[in-house]
């Protein structure tokens, strides 16, 4: 809204209305503060857009941070550590919910489900209940600079898929969209919800950033809209269906019957060809595993188990060198490659000297242990 009496500046535009998915958040902040979360001052009753009030630009306040467009999503604070959380509006006790509330409850270093962190029903519909969550970001952003880092998420991606399908959840959607990153180590600042790049509540400096290479990255699957959930003591059931983002996969069909977890290989074989190894040149391991995971006859298609073991294998394999090189774009000119890597090797003294020194410890620990 606009006050009485004040004029936009000459230079005014911005996004002064709020959006229908944002005034349905605005009309719940009041009951979501009675539980703990306060949403941003843009989503609360009374907003006055700050920019107005003194009279600039709006580029630079925060409140100017429009909602993205996922009607039941929303960001917002916890109010007992200032901690940032998503907030998913469910179904109350639907499937979706249901599954993430299992796989959360269990602790086991293997579970990459992400996180319930609080869980409550609104106060005027009883049909319907919130998911509170951990911020997460998406798994590329920013972008993977080394090979390590294609590594670790191999690791964690396929470990989670091996421990939920031991769980009897086929995730039946494991885009990238649906795999998440834990990325509070690599922003020790935070960062805004929105406006990602820079600091949470002032959005003209940018964010600071520690690379994922340095820090530890926890990847989840999130979304579990489409699963299909076979309980221990039940027997594993073909399914039907066209939903999905992956539209690779061969065998979706809404009338032949098809197996859902060999869906989830193929789809996180097709995330590691499409975010690796059809970017960049020198991740080549990955196709051998890629090729198995992405056969078209889903029989022949490994399990979780058994990829993740064939990973591993491949992973014992790839020298120390390699891992901490820098990840090549398949789009770098050739004349540039020496010279690139001459600049990244003088860069990375350091880091490779402390990589150096830490093994060093850890080889002397085991011998003299």
């Amino acid at each position: 809204m606009i006050l009485p009496g004040l004029t936009p500046p000459p230079n005014y535009r911005g996004p002064v209305k709020l959006s229908v998915y944002e005034i349905k958040w605005r009309d719940r902040q009041t009951f979501l503060a009675s539980k703990g979360y306060m949403l941003r001052p843009r989503l609360r009753p009374g907003w006055t857009p700050s920019w107005i009030l003194a009279g600039k630009h709006y580029e630079f306040f925060e409140d100017s941070a429009r909602l993205p467009l996922r009607p039941f999503l929303v960001d917002a604070t916890r109010m007992s550590d200032n901690k940032l959380v998503y907030i998913k509006e469910v179904k109350t006790g639907d499937l979706e919910s249901r599954i993430a509330l299992a796989l959360s409850d269990i602790e086991d270093p293997a579970n990459h489900s992400v996180p319930i962190l609080d869980t409550f029903v609104d106060s005027l519909d009883k049909s319907i209940s919130y998911l509170v969550m951990p911020f997460l970001r998406m798994s590329d952003d920013p972008a993977f600079d080394v090979v390590e880092e294609a590594i670790d998420f191999a690791d964690q991606v396929l470990e989670g898929l091996a421990f939920m399908h031991s769980r009897g959840v086929a995730h039946r959607d494991t885009s990238l969209k649906n795999i998440l990153m834990d990325a509070s180590q690599m922003f020790p600042c935070g960062f805004h919800p929105v406006r990602d790049s820079f600091l949470p509540h002032d959005l003209s400096t940018p964010a600071p950033m520690i690379h994922r290479v340095n820090v530890e990255v926890k990847y989840y699957f999130v979304d579990y809209g489409i699963s299909s959930y076979f309980p221990e003591g039940t027997e594993r059931q073909l399914v039907i269906g066209l939903a999905g983002r992956d539209r690779d996969v061969p065998e979706l069909s809404d009338e032949v019957p098809y197996d859902p977890f060999k869906v989830d290989i193929f789809t996180i074989g097709n995330v590691l060809r499409r975010e690796f190894v059809a970017k960049y040149s020198n991740l080549g391991f990955f196709k051998p595993l890629i090729k198995a995971m992405m056969q078209s006859d889903s029989s022949r298609r490994p399990s979780a188990e058994h990829a993740l073991q064939q990973w591993r294998t491949i992973r014992g394999r790839i020298n120390f060198l390699h891992r901490f090189w820098r990840l090549r774009h398949r789009d770098e000119p050739l004349w540039a490659l020496p010279l690139l890597d001459f600049f990244y090797a003088l860069a990375s003294i350091p880091h490779f000297t402390r990589l150096l020194g830490r093994s060093l410890r850890l080889m002397f620990a085991r011998i003299y242990s």
